[in-house]
Parts: C-alpha cells; structure tokens; sequence
C-alpha cells in the first residue's frame, strides 16, 4: 500500500467517489462522513494524510484541521472546498493545513497532492525516528548506517579483524575507507600497538620510499642520521597504506618484496630490517582494470588484495543520509555551542534526494556549513548549499517523436554504458557489476568503440 488515507466529507457519494479512487491508485482508505468520527478513530489508527471537505455540519473541516494540526502535527491535512470559498482553504492553510485541492475534485490533481502529502508525512516520521532508535545497530566503531550494505561491512570487520590476512578497502573517495581500516586495527590482534597511515598519492615519489622504509645517515643530501620509516614505526600494530592505486610502479617490487619477507631494507642501508606490522591498504581505482591495461604489477595487486572489503557510496544507501546528518549535526552544534538539534522534514527531502558524489566527506561539509550559518533552532533549506538545495534528479528521457531524430539501439546502448561508467568515477568492475555483465566484455566493448571513433 502505498499509504492510509483518511477520507472526511458530508456527502457519502463523495467519500465512496474517493475511496474508489485512491483505492485503485493502490492506498489504503477510510471513509468518514462527520469530522467527530475521523478524529475518534485518529486516536485509534494512524494515518498519512487526512482528506476532508472544509464545509461540514457540526465540527467544520477548519476546525479539523485545527484539532488534527494541534494534536497529530505529523500527520498533514489536505482540505478540499468549492471554488467560490477559497478564501476559507486559504484560512485552513493559515491554522495549519498542509494544501488544499478545489471541487469539483480532478482526481489526477488530486493523486499528486496525496503523493506528495504522503511522501511528506513519512520524511517527518524518518527525522522524528532519528532521535528516538536505539544507535547499537547503526553504528561500529565510528562509522555510522543502518543499511544492509553497512551492516554487511561490520560483518566482515569483525569477522576479517582477527586474522593476519591484507585487506584490500575499496569504494569512492570519501566513503569512509580509513575508519574502516581504523576499526579493522581497533579489533585485531595489534590493537595494542599503533596504527600508522599514510596517503602515498600525497607523497612524491622521490621520497616515499625513505618514507616507508626510512634510511641511512648519508643516504642523500639531507639525511643527517639514521631514520626508521612507517613500517618500523608500526611495529607490533598496523600500517596503512591509503590511496595504493597511485602507488608508483617502479617502488611497487619493493614493496612486494618487503610484504613477502616481513622486512624492509632502509635507503643507503646495508641490512634488512624486519618488522611485525599488519598491512592494511585502501583505494578509490579500479585496480582489476589497471592490471589488465598493463598499468599495475599483477602479483602486487594480488598479495595486496588477499581480503578485499567494499564500502557502498553513499547515494546507495538510503536513510543512512540522515543517520549521518543526525550525528555530524550534532558534533557541530556542540562544537560550535550552537542549540541546533535537528532538521526541518524539507531539508531531510533535500538529503535524500541528492547524488553525494563526494560521499560522507561532502556530507560532513554541508552539515558543518548549515550548523555555522543557521540562525534556526533547526536547519532550514535555505542554510543547505545551492547544488544540493536545488538539485534534480537526471533520469533517462527520450524527448522526441521524430523518427528521424530517434537513435539506433546500438547508440542507446553506448551511451548508457558511458553513463553508468560516469556515475561510478570510472570504475568498470563496479559499471560491469550494474550493467550485467562480466568485465570482459565491457572491456571488449569500449575498446570496439574506441576503435570506431578513431577509424
């Protein structure tokens, strides 16, 4: 069902008009023709929207709406009135209606407004719920979600954190990967020891190497003494290796070497040096594809990607959006000593509805710029940025008639593939993954259309 509709009007012709018809539209519907009674079986059952006629012997439909607004504020009225009264929905609006639609009703129009009514009254539920579900199932260590993409990664934490085994974390940039690797490090059998990271893309090349393995006095120019590199300082806990996509090439045997031997050899050293740390790494790149295309030593993706754990982007995990905002908008308005506590049910909408391309770590950026610039006791639409307060929603159109201007499957099909490479950042396995298809001939597919624009 798609929601319960409470149905108020003095002419039973005109509540069995509308309860057939919202019937078919798939809502559940009770009928009433006295506001008394709607409000009786309102303390009974609940509802998603009410529906009345505003001209009503005994208790008016105004002053339903009143009682429903004052008592039940989470449930939205819609009023529906002659057109020559307009003037009373407009007063209906004013206690607190949520729309209102004018008879003769044009049920079309009217099914929007439900819609929307509905949609509306559940966004309220959801930020209402926020504060009120017990957090243990949400949260694991301090990462947050409730979804069964997020519960499936605290399984495999808990299940990969006591081994001994390379974890490969996976997923788009500002999803969480380091938390991962934190919680993986916070219940293993190192836990004790330190967790060393360190992103190697934010490092030159020409220094990553003294960086891991550390090196000798005189070494180079400036080494002026001996120096332990991350993997000596992580001795008896884990080392984290972020961003290992961008690992150069030319240090990648090295590296190799030195996870298959438990020992590194320090620049201008002349004697290995072993240690005892586990190895955790993380990246954003499709690492399959660049073994394939020759960009990435194939027995280097391997020993790294013993374990591989995927985080979900955030545009695919539902209301865990607003579990995240809930929190962060929490830490800020303390942090900030501001009396923030929630988010008006548009701003919730708002949320759902946009596309996170930079996951949480974005989120996180909304929510402390709306908790700083917020003069509500409660965050408005107008506190969100404009690429999230006014986004839409792309969907697959086709926008014209004209067989001439109507493109060949083949076409159709090449360009959806591009599309859904786009909205996963270029990643084939995952585009693979959501088109149906092995990596194989995705692969042989672009290549195809590669070789076409160019021939």
């Amino acid at each position: 069902m798609n929601g319960h509709i409470f149905v108020v009007d003095d002419e039973a012709s005109m509540v069995e008009l509308l309860e057939t018809d919202l019937r078919l539209r798939d809502y559940q519907v009770s009928g009433f023709t006295s506001a008394d009674a709607a409000m009786n079986a309102l303390a009974l059952t609940d509802a998603q929207v009410v529906l009345t006629d505003l001209n009503m012997p005994g208790m008016t439909g105004l002053q339903l709406c009143e009682r429903v607004v004052a008592n039940r504020p989470d449930i939205p009225v819609v009023v529906m009135t002659a057109f020559g009264s307009l003037a009373t929905a407009i007063e209906a609006i004013r206690v607190g209606a949520w729309d209102f639609v004018t008879k003769p009703v044009e049920m079309d129009l009217l099914a929007v407004v439900i819609e929307r009514a509905v949609k509306h009254q559940r966004l309220l539920d959801q930020v209402k719920r926020l504060s009120q579900r017990p957090a243990a199932n949400d949260r694991f260590e301090d990462l947050i979600g409730a979804c069964p993409a997020m519960q499936r990664v605290y399984s495999q934490i808990r299940k990969v954190a006591p081994t001994t085994a390379n974890i490969l974390i996976t997923g788009e940039s500002g999803t969480g990967k380091e938390l991962v690797a934190q919680a993986i490090h916070n219940h293993s059998t190192s836990k004790n020891g330190p967790f060393v990271g360190i992103n190697c893309a934010a490092i030159p090349e020409n220094l990553l190497e003294s960086e891991l393995f550390g090196h000798a006095k005189g070494a180079f120019t400036d080494a002026r003494s001996d120096r332990k590199g991350l993997f000596q300082q992580a001795q008896g806990g884990t080392i984290f290796l972020d961003e290992i996509g961008d690992f150069p090439v030319s240090l990648q045997a090295k590296l190799l070497r030195a996870m298959e031997q438990r020992s590194v050899r320090p620049v201008g050293g002349e004697k290995e040096v072993p240690f005892d740390a586990r190895i955790l790494t993380a990246t954003n790149r499709d690492l399959q594809a660049a073994v394939e295309d020759g960009r990435y030593r194939e027995d280097f993706y391997f020993r790294i990607n013993v374990i591989q754990l995927e985080l979900p982007p955030l545009r695919s995990r539902g209301n865990d959006v607003l579990l995240i905002a809930d929190s962060l908008l929490a830490t800020f308005a303390r942090q900030m000593n501001k009396s923030v506590v929630g988010f008006q049910p548009s701003v919730a909408e708002r949320l759902l509805n946009y596309d996170w391309p930079g996951n949480v770590r974005e989120l996180r950026n909304v929510i402390e710029r709306a908790v700083a610039l917020t003069e509500f006791a409660k965050l408005v639409v107008d506190d969100l940025p404009e690429g999230v307060r006014d986004y839409r929603q792309s969907t697959f159109r086709i926008d014209t008639t004209n067989p001439a201007e109507l493109q060949t499957l083949e076409a159709v099909e090449r360009n959806y593939i591009y599309r859904v490479l786009d909205s996963v950042k270029g990643n084939r396995t995952e585009a693979a993954r959501i088109l149906g298809v092995d990596r194989k001939t995705l692969y042989r597919r672009l290549k195809e259309d590669e070789k076409n624009s160019h021939g």
